[in-house]
């Protein structure tokens, strides 16, 4: 699963296609990991990232994150994302809330 907005997983075609935005930026993209738990083969990632430089179409690009992902370590040892949310702490736009306090 890819989260590319907050409030908005994509999986199958829809992955496919928003990790094809991101990579047809053509910019490379740096990460410093702030957080790493693991419990046996699964990681909970809290990462840093920017994708900043120059397009291939001759545009400025600069954008950031720091994303919350999910990680699992697959039988050949090597770790694969399961849940790749790069706007992480990003909040998602909720529509208003009423103001009256709720009645316990």
């Amino acid at each position: 699963m890819l989260v590319p907005q907050p409030g908005t997983p994509a999986t199958g075609p829809d992955l496919h296609a928003a990790n094809g935005r991101l990579q047809k930026l053509g910019v490379p993209i740096v990460v410093r990991p702030r957080h790493v738990y693991r419990s046996g083969d699964v990681a909970l990632l809290i990462v840093d990232w920017v994708i900043d430089g120059t397009g291939r179409d001759g545009q400025a690009v600069h954008v950031q994150g720091t994303a919350t992902d999910i990680a699992r370590r697959g039988p050949d040892g090597r770790w694969r994302y399961v849940i790749d949310n790069p706007f992480g702490t990003r909040a998602q736009q909720l529509p208003p809330q009423d103001t009256e306090e709720p009645a316990f």
